[in-house]
């Protein structure tokens, strides 16, 4: 799909600086949508041969539609896409008048679309005293509505908001990154006069500051200041009333957080309204974000327990580690001693998987930073007689939590096998480590340059500790495949393949 961008590129020789401002349009325009109970349409002036064509060329052949926004008060009246369709200008005239005559247009009569009454108003956007784009309001009259005190409001603001699209004064030049996350229509508005006193409050608006401590009704009540008594934060309170009064004045402003005395947690965002340039009030958008607040702080508390709990069980594991080199030093007995240091690095590496997640704020592991930590620790285990190397190649990269800790054991388990038994005593080589990552699979190979596998070797019948626990942790927990063979013209390798989506 084409975006907005893409569009004006190929149809129009809009320069970089308008494109932007149409940019900003379509950010802000679900709040002219939903205030309006209206589709917006966004259509440009559409010639061949843009770059060569006169002003009086791109106004009077088509226009191409760009962009659509649907309200979230109201039916559609275009259930269909209309992004990238044509119009001629004698099938929709007042999209050439409203560009050249630079001002809002309505039709007498309904315009009938797929046996649907609609109603269509045409807006020039205004940039840089030049009409860059009209846009067209399109209300479906099916269904009847009964005017009210909430759409008369929202109305009487939308039109203000139209005509400063036409002025060239709406959206403002400043930036406006958090216009997504901003309270919508539907959240709470607020309707202040040139005085900012309230003259509309929806029902949302007015339950977001019930939550905040103030009982009464809003209308008759000016805003900065009742506002400013209600936030626990003197700065904060100082804050928002200033963007409230500066919204009155035609300074535009951010979204804001703020926190009630009561505890309550509100977004605020100030509008001014000056139509024509005349001052009109302002509007004020509201969100009560308590809950999501409340449930935010409940999940990085959450968070932080499971970290917490990784970095004990961690600190616990190096415990018994250290138990066991304690045991492992007073026992006589080689093959006791053998077995003990095996133990060691089983319950290290494990307990680096903990230390990695404690550190983690997803539960994900990155595999190549925690091999580098393992890697060593499989060397330092190896035999003294042997000069072995073990080395990581390719990218592992990042994997859940409950994959982690099962491939790291087994890929140490694998490596200190080709470490023990790949080599003569006092014979130095290479243990390779290598990675080959999809979407779909992690394909990885240890593989050696050592004696190869003994005749008759098979991986099912074998007796080794190391490798029946490599065969229960690919079968049960990583639910992969696993296979050792003879390398040419010498040495062995191990290939494992595990599966990285759809896991149960």
């Amino acid at each position: 799909m084409s975006t907005l961008a893409d569009l004006l590129a190929e149809h129009t020789g809009l320069p970089g600086t308008a494109v932007d401002h149409l940019q900003k349009v379509v950010a802000e325009w679900q709040l002219l949508s939903d205030l309006s109970f209206a589709d917006f349409l966004l259509w440009v002036p559409y010639v061949e041969d843009h770059e060569n064509s006169t002003a009086a060329d791109r106004l009077g052949g088509e226009f191409v539609c760009v962009a659509h926004a649907r309200p979230t008060t109201a039916p559609t009246a275009h259930p269909e896409d209309i992004v990238g369709t044509f119009i001629k200008v004698s099938d929709h005239p007042q999209l050439r008048r409203a560009a050249v005559e630079r001002r809002v247009c309505r039709e007498e009569d309904p315009h009938w679309y797929l046996g649907v009454p609609v109603r269509r108003e045409t807006i020039p956007v205004v940039f840089d005293g030049g009409v860059i784009g009209v846009l067209s309001r399109e209300t479906n009259l099916a269904v009847p509505r009964v005017p009210s005190p909430l759409e008369i409001a929202y109305l009487g603001s939308a039109g203000d908001l139209c005509q400063m699209v036409a002025d060239g004064t709406f959206p403002s030049v400043e930036p406006t990154a958090d216009v997504h996350t901003s309270p919508r229509v539907g959240d709470g508005l607020i309707r202040l006069d040139a005085n900012g006193t309230v003259i509309f409050a929806s029902p949302n608006a007015l339950s977001a500051y019930h939550r905040m401590g103030h009982a009464a009704d809003l209308v008759g009540a000016r805003l900065a200041p009742l506002t400013r008594q209600l936030i626990a934060d003197p700065f904060d309170a100082t804050e928002i009333a200033q963007r409230m009064l500066a919204a009155i004045d035609g300074q535009p402003s951010m979204r804001t957080e703020v926190e009630a005395r009561r505890g309550a947690v509100v977004l605020f965002r100030a509008l001014p309204l000056r139509p024509m340039d005349t001052p009109a009030g302002a509007l004020v958008l509201v969100r009560d974000v308590t809950e999501v607040k409340r449930r935010d702080r409940a999940l990085l508390s959450k968070d932080a327990t499971i970290r917490e709990i990784h970095h004990r069980v961690k600190n616990n594991l190096q415990t018994v580690a250290a138990l066991l080199r304690l045991q492992s030093r007073r026992t006589n007995s080689p093959e006791a001693k053998a077995a003990l240091a095996e133990s060691v690095r089983r319950v290290s590496a494990i307990a680096m998987v903990h230390e990695t997640l404690s550190m983690s704020v997803d539960e994900r592991v990155d595999l190549d930073t925690l091999l580098d930590k393992v890697i060593p620790v499989v060397s330092d285990v190896a035999v003294a007689e042997s000069h072995v190397k073990v080395k990581r190649s390719g990218q592992f990269g990042v994997v859940s939590a409950e994959l982690a800790t099962p491939l790291v054991m087994v890929l140490a388990e694998l490596a200190q096998n080709a470490v023990e038994h790949a080599y003569p005593a006092g014979q130095g080589g290479e243990v390779t480590i290598s990675a080959n990552r999809s979407a779909r699979w992690l394909d990885v190979a240890i593989s050696d340059d050592g004696k190869g596998l003994p005749r008759g070797f098979s991986l099912e019948r074998t007796d080794g500790l190391g490798l029946q626990i490599v065969r229960t942790l690919v079968e049960s927990e990583l639910r992969g495949s696993l296979s050792l063979r003879r390398r040419e013209p010498r040495g062995t390798e191990a290939v494992l393949r595990v599966p990285l989506s759809h896991r149960r």
